[in-house]
């Protein structure tokens, strides 16, 4: 996971400075050497680093830290602050034309993802601005580029604009926009071409289709992973195109994260969106405030709400709610919460989402683990979920058997979930924890 070594290097400067009951100027100059060294291990710019840390480092001399009694939690909070300041402050929506059709413009190197950013912002903004997107297809160089963006929208259901790639990407651009005005589409987001390496040509093809069609959105898909080289991208592509923002992809990667906290310094422009995941649906708006409280391991309790909230459904989780009053929780009802949880995505993301939770590495999260679980469910007969008393020997070896599991397997999950049963009984007459626990992670 992105920042991964970059958070683990921050906590201990502050666990330490946190173990002083009052600090010192020469302790934090010690304390800002190793946030400095730990930025630029994570591939940060270095003048962005060297700017980062003086401002810090300014923040830290003042009265607020050396007076406070908690010096070490003042500290973090001016870090996260600054590191919110240098990411952008506040989350940069998409400018939507006031005469539609909205058309967004997605640019980049080959191989940063940008095909694939296209169908996930299409479905993004479909879901959560309720626009209804034409996707273009602009490259015309890269062989199955047209054939794998067809794909894509076809798994998400918005039509995909094309005239082959024998015609110029200016003229696609242009013919796209028409169509969409004539077949009701208010977004048009189009993929255009990349090159392994920035060239003349490439950006002469890019200042053409953007002066042709004079988009709302120039946005700049680049790839977390490749560090520095993201930043002098964004760098040359703002020069040449004036971007309006940047499209983060593989920020669930191995990577150090320095791209994330180094291309809004350098270019001027804002963060738009994040990719976090190879599914259609991992993307997210970029909140430079949610963002600089994982990299400190302090959670993203917002997003995790924000996930709940589109994976939980209203009328089940109160129909939920009642049976949990009435005493009537069933592997059914277990079965539903954890396919709920599993649409919010990977349980190792949600965790890290939790506030102190980000850099457990003792505990192991097991996604499989969901799996077998639901495999066994599965291999019950109804009366069995609803009634798992009278499951007995023979029972288990026919579900083991059913789902390829061993006994010990379907007795482990029936142990755990009469020890949920308990808990549940226990916590009827709380009224505030039974919606919580009705609506799963939904406070």
């Amino acid at each position: 996971m992105a920042f991964e070594g970059l958070s683990d290097k921050l906590s201990s400067v502050f666990s330490r400075l946190k173990g002083h009951g009052k600090v010192t100027e020469a302790d934090i100059k010690a304390s800002m050497r190793e946030v400095k060294l730990a930025l630029l291990e994570a591939d940060v710019n270095f003048r962005v680093v060297k700017d980062f840390v003086a401002k810090v480092s300014e923040r830290c001399k003042g009265s607020e830290v050396l007076e406070s009694l908690t010096p070490g939690q003042q500290v973090i909070k001016i870090v996260r602050e600054e590191l919110t300041a240098l990411m952008g402050t506040e989350n940069a929506k998409v400018d939507f034309s006031s005469k539609p059709p909205t058309v967004i413009m997605m640019v980049g190197l080959q191989g940063a993802g940008k095909t694939t950013t296209s169908g996930k912002l299409a479905a993004l903004l479909r879901k959560q601005n309720g626009k209804r997107p034409l996707l273009v297809a602009g490259d015309v160089y890269r062989p199955a580029a047209i054939k794998q963006l067809e794909t894509l929208g076809a798994q998400i259901n918005v039509p995909v604009f094309s005239l082959g790639d024998k015609v110029s990407p200016v003229e696609i651009a242009k013919q796209g926009i028409d169509h969409a005005k004539q077949h009701g589409n208010d977004l048009v987001i189009i993929d255009t071409a990349g090159r392994l390496h920035i060239d003349e040509g490439l950006m002469q093809e890019l200042t053409d289709i953007k002066e042709e069609v004079v988009p709302s959105e120039v946005l700049l898909v680049v790839d977390a992973m490749t560090g520095q080289d993201a930043v002098n991208v964004a760098e040359s592509f703002n020069n040449q195109l004036d971007i309006t923002g940047v499209v983060l992809t593989k920020l669930d990667g191995d990577t150090r994260g320095g791209a994330a906290l180094s291309v809004r310094a350098v270019s001027g422009k804002p963060i738009k969106f994040a990719c976090i995941g190879e599914k259609l649906s991992d993307i997210e708006p970029f909140y430079p405030d949610r963002m600089a409280t994982r990299i400190l391991g302090m959670g993203d309790v917002l997003t995790l709400i924000d996930k709940a909230q589109e994976a939980f459904d209203e009328k089940q989780a109160a129909e939920m709610e009642k049976r949990l009053r009435q005493s009537q929780f069933t592997l059914e009802d277990f079965l539903v919460q954890m396919n709920q949880l599993k649409k919010m995505g990977p349980m190792s993301q949600l965790v890290g989402m939790l506030p102190g939770m980000g850099n457990m590495k003792d505990v192991e999260i097991d996604d499989s683990r969901m799996g077998r679980i639901e495999a066994i469910i599965l291999s019950m007969t109804p009366s069995e979920r609803r009634n798992p008393s009278i499951i007995n020997g023979s029972r288990k070896v026919r579900i083991a058997n059913g789902c390829g599991m061993k006994v010990q397997d379907v007795n482990q999950l029936l142990r755990q979930f009469e020890q949920m049963q308990k808990m549940v009984k226990k916590m009827m007459g709380n009224k505030g924890m039974m919606k919580k626990m009705a609506r799963g992670f939904k406070f």
